[in-house]
């Protein structure tokens, strides 16, 4: 395997990337990223200086993710999905040294158009509609829509609805995985 990385596209020195990760038209990968194998990084994306990509993420065209950002495996940010990495950001004064960190999950999903606000976690398999506005932590399995961002419900690895029935148990149509809601916590037990 090998690293592709269209002839339109920058990476800077000093970045790790892993072995079979595809680098899209005007991307620009910046000095000391870390990114795993098995990534796909879509057109026109910007990954800050010392980002955390994880393996077998993907992301969709025209996403900038910001110093301060990391993306555990299986991570899919959606087209033109937004990162902040400062809460009151100005032109005029520089906040370098405030970058607040943003931590995406195992298997999460941002779905484009999506804004997350800086300083935040988004659990493990959660997924965030289109066009939400994450303010604050999301748990793992969330359904986030809106602006700003409310649970509307839980979602399986695969990303299909769950529905919980008296004792709290639901099962993914597609996988037939079990997962178990107790006190506002989901977690797949088989």
């Amino acid at each position: 395997m090998s690293v592709y990385v269209n002839e339109t596209a920058v990476v800077d020195d000093g970045c790790v990337i892993g072995d079979g990760t595809k680098i899209w038209h005007f991307s620009h990968i910046m000095k000391g990223c870390n990114i795993g194998e098995n990534c796909n990084i879509g057109q026109n994306v910007v990954i800050s200086p010392d980002v955390v990509i994880g393996k077998g993420v993907k992301i969709q065209n025209n996403v900038s993710v910001y110093t301060g950002v990391v993306c555990e495996d299986d991570v899919f940010l959606g087209p033109s999905m937004v990162f902040t990495n400062v809460i009151n950001p100005r032109s005029f004064v520089s906040r370098k040294s405030e970058y607040k960190q943003t931590i995406l999950h195992k298997g999460c999903s941002i779905g484009a158009n999506a804004t997350i606000v800086c300083g935040h976690e988004i659990g493990q398999y959660a997924l965030i509609g289109a066009g939400t506005v994450v303010t604050k932590d999301v748990k793992p399995y969330a359904l986030m829509v809106g602006n700003p961002a409310r649970r509307m419900g839980w979602v399986s690895e695969n990303g299909h609805k769950l529905v919980f029935n008296a004792d709290g148990l639901a099962t993914c149509p597609e996988t037939g995985q079990t997962y178990k809601l107790e006190n506002d916590i989901v977690r797949r037990i088989s």
